[in-house]
């Protein structure tokens, strides 16, 4: 079992920065993918960014693309969220995950293939 142990977070206001990292217990394959999906109250999960470890391609919703940049450092395990420009609608539950293969373009947002899941770190940012 991979367990991923995410860091970060809290509270900012409208156009501060903050960092999520999420660090995995091991990997299972030699390449993997690791991101973050966020839920808002009232909304439905959604996928945020996420990154081949090692290789480093990435992903982005359009919705923080330009603002939000994911990275990756293997050995360490770890991916990294630097959110900046942050809205009042970037405040959701984010949720670390990563699954034991590369992520592609056309399937990453896909809940279903994530196989492991962090317990969550809240985001809030007042206006």
């Amino acid at each position: 079992q991979v367990r991923l142990e995410e860091s970060g977070g809290g509270s900012v206001q409208a156009g501060g920065s903050l960092r999520l990292s999420c660090t995995a217990s091991k990997f299972t394959q030699p390449n993997s993918c690791m991101g973050w999906f966020r839920q808002a109250p009232g909304k439905e999960r959604e996928a945020v960014a996420v990154i081949n470890t090692p290789g480093g391609s990435s992903y982005y919703v359009n919705t923080v693309e330009g603002r939000f940049t994911i990275s990756q450092d293997n050995p360490k395990r770890t991916a990294y969220l630097e959110m900046s420009s942050l809205k009042p609608e970037d405040t959701a539950t984010y949720y670390c995950v990563a699954h034991p293969f590369p992520c592609y373009d056309d399937t990453w947002t896909a809940q279903v293939l994530y196989n492991w899941w962090g317990k969550g770190t809240q985001v809030t940012v007042s206006s």
